[in-house]
This record gives C-alpha cells, structure tokens and sequence, in this order.
C-alpha cells in the first residue's frame, strides 16, 4: 500500500478510481503490506478516511499478520517475546496471547518502528545475545514518506543485527509466507494473479518466484535509474494507478 495507494496520509493519484474498478468489476483483492505497525483494521479506518468504503480486514494481509500466523505455528501462547514495533504489531501479538516481556524473552520481533531508541536497540540486543531467536517482520531498507524515503523496518534489523552478529528469520515481502497468504485469502493460482507493487526487491522479486505476473508503479522507491539497473524486470511498468487503470480499462 505504502507507495502504490498512498504515501503516508496522502492518498496517490488515482487510488479512488482504481478501487472503483476493482469493485465495479468485482475483482476480489488483497492489500499486501510489508508494514507492520498497524492492524487490519487500522488499514480499513485508514481507507474510509481516504474515501475508499467497503474494504474489510480480509483484504488485508500484513508482514505483522504474517508474523503473529508464524509466531503461533511455532510457539505456544504465552510464549515472552521482546517488540521493537509499532502499537499495531503488539496489539496483534497481544490478541494472539503472547506475553510481551523486556526480560527473558524467547523471542525478538523487529519491525517498522516509528520511535525507535537506543534503549530499544540495546535491549532487543541484549535478549539476543543471551539466546532470544531474532525474527524480522520485513527487510525494507526505507519506507516512502510524503517528505521521501525515510528508514525502513529493514534498517532497524540490520542495526541489531550489526550489533548481534545473528542474521533475523524473515517474514515479510520477498518471502513467500505473504504471497501464499494473500493467495490464500483470494482462492487463485499464481497464475491467475497479478500483483502490483512499487519495489522491485520485495514486490516484483518475491511474487516473480511463485509465477505470479508482476506489475511496477513508480509512485514508491524505484526510479528510471533503478529500473534499468536491476537484472529482475517487472512484467508491466506504470508510472502510477491512472495509467495502469487506463491498461484494464482498454
């Protein structure tokens, strides 16, 4: 979402029409994000303020709901994990009944982490280098704001992982947990699939592996000049939602 239908609190050009024709057409979606600090819901209220009505948390598949799904597949409820995140991540791991702890933890989960502090960094590493396991909600290196690219989730990971030497397990985008989920969620085939994005290394790369057809709008991170230097290319590029609605509309 963050560089494809809006950046931060501004929706992008056309993000009002393309779900028009999504709806018009009855063309089921999913909002993959590798955003965690929100909820579903959050994602939902988000839209409604935008003008956007009748999206509904199903639609919505995160790197927070991804990781909270992974989470209760390999440990009980219970379970003390140590958050660098957002409210909407710990409220997540909250409702799935993990104990949200700053000592002893079994688990660090590192996200996007609008306030961050040393004292976060060093706990997180402290819990690590005393046997925590590290998981990491997505590598996105920055994150398009409305000022410009700003620090990622990906950057707060590696700055723990700089200071702990232990590499994190990946959840988000270019792994496939998200991609099968929203498959999942849509009842379709790779193949059937077309998946729109604004970075290639996430996005086009992690959806390319599954054979999912892959669609660039350069309203996010890429430029012309990234563009043409990666050796992944997209299957169709847009400069924005208009021009790529004009294609679906022809």
């Amino acid at each position: 979402m963050d560089g494809v239908l809006w950046r931060g609190p501004q929706a992008l050009p056309g993000m009002s029409d393309f779900f028009e024709l999504l709806f018009a057409r009855q063309l089921d979606f999913v909002l993959a994000t590798n955003n965690s600090s929100r909820t579903q819901q959050n994602y939902v209220d988000k839209l409604a303020g935008m003008g956007v009505s009748g999206v509904q948390p199903r639609h919505i598949v995160t790197s927070g709901t991804a990781t909270v799904s992974y989470l209760q597949a390999q440990y009980p409820a219970g379970t003390r994990i140590y958050v660098v995140g957002g409210s909407g991540l710990k409220r997540m791991l909250d409702c799935a009944g993990f104990e949200r702890a700053d000592t002893c933890a079994e688990v660090v989960v590192c996200g996007i982490d609008f306030d961050l502090t040393y004292d976060k960094a060093r706990t997180a590493t402290l819990l690590i280098r005393a046997g925590a396991r590290f998981i990491g909600t997505n590598p996105d290196p920055s994150f398009p704001s409305p000022e410009g690219l700003a620090p990622g989730a990906g950057s707060i990971i590696a700055l723990v992982e700089t200071a702990t030497g232990q590499a994190p397990t990946i959840i988000g985008k270019p792994a496939r947990g998200m991609f099968d989920a929203a498959l999942r969620q849509l009842g379709t085939c790779p193949a059937e699939t077309l998946m729109i994005g604004d970075r290639i290394g996430t996005d086009i790369v992690g959806a390319q592996a599954l054979g999912i057809k892959t669609a660039l709008v350069m309203t996010g991170v890429e430029t012309e000049d990234s563009l043409r230097a990666s050796v992944v290319q997209p299957d169709l590029v847009f400069a924005g939602l208009p021009e790529l609605i004009e294609e679906l509309l022809a």
